[in-house]
């Protein structure tokens, strides 16, 4: 169940119909995607350190990493359905406009909110269906055009999958033309792992 407001669940129904049918009727991959390397804990984003601050219960969660979650068509459903709806239900707004200053990280409970209140919307909801949060990682990646961006990775027994506000469909990590930086732990929601060489993040980060 959708934590947004009604009027925005409706507004996600009605405006993502088109995509999320589009979308779903792609099926579960047939091709296995390829897994993340991670090496050792590196600097938490200054953006998600702030959001920790104040939702101290979220960031200090310790899973038990039972390996990725297995894909089934119900669970490639979900993401589908996840994805298609939050991207339809907000209104994409820099921190900036918003708040007045840069790397707020929140939910986006008024409809409005950056690539990283997107990602935070669908891991609750999917935390929600029963995917665990150990499978559920925000990650940081840079953009062809060097900007930094945040995305929803997904470990599955299929590999690994990415939830972007850019793009409804999911997509296997190794598709989406990025460069990927650094992601949480799968261990610890509080903590952050980097991915292959871990080059400088654009966004802010704690030293």
């Amino acid at each position: 169940m959708t934590s947004f407001p009604s009027g925005l669940r409706l507004r996600a129904i009605m405006t993502g119909m088109t995509g999320l049918a589009a979308v779903l009727a792609l099926g579960v991959p047939a091709v296995m995607a390829g897994s993340m390397v991670t090496s050792g804990i590196t600097s938490q984003p200054i953006g998600h350190y702030d959001f920790c601050q104040i939702n101290k219960a979220e960031c200090s969660i310790r899973t038990v990493d039972r390996g990725p979650v297995k894909m089934t068509q119900q669970l490639w459903d979900m993401l589908v359905k996840v994805s298609v709806g939050v991207n339809a239900a907000v209104t994409p707004m820099s921190d900036m406009e918003i708040y007045g200053k840069e790397e707020v990280w929140a939910y986006p409970d008024n409809g409005v909110g950056d690539c990283e209140d997107y990602v935070l919307e669908k891991r609750r909801q999917l935390n929600k269906m029963g995917v665990p949060l150990s499978d559920l990682l925000i990650t940081v990646v840079r953009k062809p055009d060097g900007e930094g961006h945040a995305v929803l990775t997904v470990r599955t027994s299929k590999g690994d999958f990415i939830l972007d506000n850019l793009r409804d469909d999911v997509r296997s990590w190794e598709d989406t033309g990025y460069r990927y930086l650094k992601r949480q732990a799968s261990n610890h929601t509080g903590r952050w792992v980097s991915i292959r060489d871990d080059q400088q993040v654009l966004v802010g980060s704690v030293r």
